[in-house]
């Protein structure tokens, strides 16, 4: 009888063993999925725009544009150089859910996130995120977008692997005006508190990829920046 018991005890162990070590397996493959549904139904919104949508889009682009040539020429309001999290656009407003405003592909490493306004907690959980008090991604000089994920979660990789990015590789940017491709040009691991090395340069069109480094402790940041090609 004890023997059964002891039997019936080993195997119960032997199953939540295994189901603690496929357990992250699942989650990242639900993740993924979650994810892409919410790609899809962003690239759905894209392409079924009506006179209605188009003109919000419109009204959209104007107050994103105004809003780059503010910053650019008055100056960033950014104090750390990942955690800026102010929400500059309310995207409801405009038809659009979430605050999703594109996404982000980056062949080099596998990923394609969808990328929300404001680099919140919520929103950081969910995607790559755009810095607040950097440029809205229109395509357009003297700008730089700058996009924060995750160094990696335990139901997604986000930016775990950013370092094997190399001069040269691409980052793609889809909008709801455009697709943006941008080329690798320097790394660099700063500090928190260089907000200065994430700022725009005049007469550039500029992609800036940030994340914490290094993995795991996250004291310092890893930064990619790239150029329009």
């Amino acid at each position: 009888m004890r023997k059964n018991i002891r039997k019936k005890v080993s195997v119960i162990i032997i199953i939540i063993g295994v189901l603690i070590l496929v357990y992250p397996y699942f989650l990242e493959i639900k993740t993924k999925q979650d994810m892409k549904q919410t790609i899809n139904e962003f690239i759905s919104t894209e392409k079924k725009q009506d006179s209605e949508s188009n003109r919000y889009l419109e009204e959209l682009y104007l107050e994103m544009e105004k809003y780059n040539d503010e910053i650019a020429f008055n100056g960033q309001n950014i104090i750390d150089a990942f955690s800026y999290n102010n929400i500059d656009f309310d995207l409801s407003k405009y038809g659009l859910k979430e605050n999703i405003i594109g996404t982000i592909n980056i062949p080099k490493i596998n990923i394609e996130l969808p990328l929300y306004l404001g680099s919140t907690k919520e929103n950081l959980n969910k995607g790559a995120t755009i810095l607040g008090q950097t440029s809205m991604p229109l395509g357009k000089t003297n700008s730089n977008t700058v996009i924060a994920a995750h160094r990696g979660l335990a139901k997604h990789q986000m930016f775990r692997h950013i370092d094997k990015l190399e001069i040269g590789d691409e980052v793609k940017l889809t909008t709801l005006w455009d697709e943006l491709y941008y080329e690798v040009k320097n790394t660099k691991i700063i500090d928190p508190s260089e907000y200065n090395q994430v700022l725009i340069e005049k007469g550039k069109d500029k992609l800036t990829l940030i994340t914490c480094h290094p993995y795991r402790i996250n004291t310092q940041r890893y930064v990619v920046y790239c150029e329009r090609k």
